[in-house]
């Protein structure tokens, strides 16, 4: 099993990649498996969360690069300001992890806040797309 304890954006080279879901990227410890095969440990400190596009390094300098994984999701697209801004206040009032992309909000699909949005006047449609949500206004970027 490779051990993998270092985490870095940066952009180059890797020798294969894992590709996992957002609850697998939440967490600072996990045992998983590589596109190619590889087992791997991630062993990082607490409270860091995998990137799409994030590499982690380890034993030999081996290089994995974080990809997110297509998961279901509710997907909102408005190009109305104030009704796309009352959709991210009722859904961040949740405190449920949302993707905000321009004109789109993207959640892990939940029926209860689909029909909230459609009561607000949106429309839900439910897609497999890789999902990245916001960190969060203190989250810590290392300052």
């Amino acid at each position: 099993m490779l051990k993998l304890t270092e985490l870095s954006q940066s952009t180059t080279d890797t020798d294969d990649v894992v590709t996992l879901p957002f609850e697998y990227r939440q967490k600072s410890r996990l045992l998983s498996q590589t596109d190619k095969g590889a087992k791997i440990g991630i062993f990082l400190p607490r409270g860091q969360t995998l990137q799409h596009g994030y590499i982690l390094t380890g034993q030999d300098d081996y290089r994995v690069k974080v990809q997110a994984a297509a998961e279901s999701l509710s997907v909102v697209r408005t190009d109305d300001a104030l009704l796309f801004s009352r959709a991210c206040y009722h859904l961040g009032n949740r405190h449920i992890p949302l993707q905000i992309l321009p004109d789109e909000l993207r959640f892990q699909t939940d029926h209860v806040l689909d029909q909230m949005l459609v009561g607000l006047g949106l429309t839900v449609s439910h897609e497999s797309l890789p999902f990245e949500p916001e960190q969060g206004a203190y989250h810590n970027h290392g300052h």
